[in-house]
């Protein structure tokens, strides 16, 4: 009596489906918590504003008259120390010295005499004694009356790490005449600076807004160009789940971290004396092995399809790269208001929850030029083709197929933002999913977002150079 073996496809796809729930099990335990540590996170966002009313007071001197009171308002210095002064009481952790001297510089020249008096007193017993020579110069009656020569001002200074606008501030502290103490080419510097985060970023909203009202308009009339044909790699939904569950949370997020990070530490101790630039290797490395498992694990999950179809599994259509680029900045231009509009609401109604992306903080406080590249590759050029591959070119056409574009389009962005373990930002990574998925289906080109993730990650990355200075 012959028995037939069970059939392989019916056990092979049992098997898959069972994955790929544990791994959703996992996954969601893991996003879990991811989200809720989110909140004990610090915020770049007070760090932001810091550096934003810092530049705003160096560039004001330089401003013309006419437009001073439009672009840096009608007293920067003291906005900037009601800010810092807020932000300083509220941390739960003991501030940075330079923001105190800087606080304490800022108390001086509103002529609150008796508070920068305590506040440098408290700061000389805290900081070493390398750095007591300065603060010792500038409590009353310890001779910051008398001038001082550049030399001595910058020995002064030595250690503390200062901005521009705080030894501006120091020099007139210490009798310095406000016109020897100015720094001319600081200030010129960033009166560029300040049109580049505070100007540029209004233009643009305008001109985004008017592109998603017209679009909206031209939807509304019935005039808009149909959306191309959606193809995607022939994968179920069972797939695609062990694929971004599986793939890239349990194996890329939680495993590859714990066996790559101690090797890559090894690897780079030699650089332990430039610590930002082996931060940034850091980072860049763990992203390409992150990177690594899913992408090897779609590669398994197609080669048994045999042949792509023209264009591709993914559809990158990349050529022509002018027609695809051209939508990209459309796109990113009409979510940028959209985006704004989520933050602020976010911001009134629960105020900043924290949680922001470390990558952030790194990028604003350092200075090493190949750090920094490293931190432009991985956010402009290595997350966009990562996360564009799952989320826009395999879970989206796969979820399509199931439920059609604006399900696929909406769940999408949700994983998507989900995967960045952020609450505080995930309202607006979820519009922004929204922007790169709707690209997505109308367009037909995985390319088109890939650059509109890349531009989109350009531009924050840029405003944040801009602040850094």
């Amino acid at each position: 009596m012959n028995v037939s073996p069970p059939p392989q496809p019916r056990q092979s796809a049992g098997w898959t489906t069972g994955l790929a729930l544990l791994s959703l099990a996992l996954s969601a335990l893991l996003w879990l918590n991811g989200l809720v540590d989110s909140l004990q996170r610090p915020s770049v966002g007070n760090a932001l504003e810091l550096r934003q009313l810092e530049l705003t007071a160096l560039a004001a001197p330089a401003l013309p008259a006419s437009l001073r009171s439009s672009l840096a308002g009608e007293q920067p210095l003291d906005a900037l120390r009601r800010a810092l002064r807020k932000q300083l009481d509220d941390s739960p952790v003991p501030p940075a010295p330079q923001l105190e001297l800087q606080l304490a510089l800022l108390e001086r020249q509103a002529g609150q005499i008796a508070e920068a008096t305590q506040r440098l007193q408290q700061l000389g017993q805290q900081v070493p004694p390398s750095q007591r020579a300065l603060v010792q110069a500038l409590l009353p009656g310890r001779g910051q009356d008398a001038r001082r020569t550049d030399f001595e001002t910058g020995e002064l200074l030595e250690g503390w790490q200062a901005s521009p606008l705080s030894r501006q501030l120091v020099c007139q502290a210490l009798g310095g005449p406000p016109d020897s103490c100015a720094d001319l080419p600081a200030q010129r510097a960033a009166v560029g600076r300040l049109l580049g985060t505070a100007v540029a970023p209004v233009l643009l909203l305008v001109l985004g807004t008017a592109l998603l009202l017209r679009q909206l308009w031209l939807r509304w009339r019935g005039k808009a160009p149909a959306a191309s044909p959606l193809v995607g790699p022939p994968l179920n939904l069972a797939e695609a789940t062990l694929l971004i569950a599986g793939g890239f949370v349990v194996l890329g997020e939680l495993v590859m971290p714990l066996l790559l990070a101690p090797l890559l530490q090894g690897v780079l101790s030699p650089l332990a004396a430039q610590p930002a630039l082996q931060q940034g290797l850091l980072v860049m490395g763990l992203y390409l092995g992150l990177m690594a498992v899913p992408l090897a694990l779609l590669w398994g999950q197609l080669r048994p399809h045999g042949s792509a179809p023209v264009g591709g599994w993914l559809q990158w259509h990349w050529l022509p790269l002018g027609s695809a680029l051209r939508r990209a900045v459309a796109q990113v231009l009409m979510v940028l208001p959209v985006v704004a509009l989520v933050g602020w609401l976010l911001e009134r109604l629960v105020g900043d929850p924290g949680g922001s992306n470390p990558l952030l903080e790194l990028v604003l406080t350092s200075a090493n030029p190949l750090a920094l590249l490293c931190f432009a590759v991985t956010a402009v050029v290595l997350a966009p083709l990562f996360e564009e591959t799952l989320f826009r070119g395999v879970l989206l056409p796969v979820l399509a197929q199931r439920w059609g574009g604006v399900a696929a389009v909406t769940i999408s962005a949700l994983v998507f933002g989900i995967a960045h373990l952020s609450l505080g930002e995930l309202p607006p990574l979820f519009v922004l999913g929204l922007g790169l998925g709707w690209l997505r289906l109308q367009s037909g080109r995985l390319g088109a977002s890939v650059l509109m993730h890349g531009l989109w990650n350009g531009l924050t990355f840029a405003n944040l150079l801009l602040l850094a200075g």
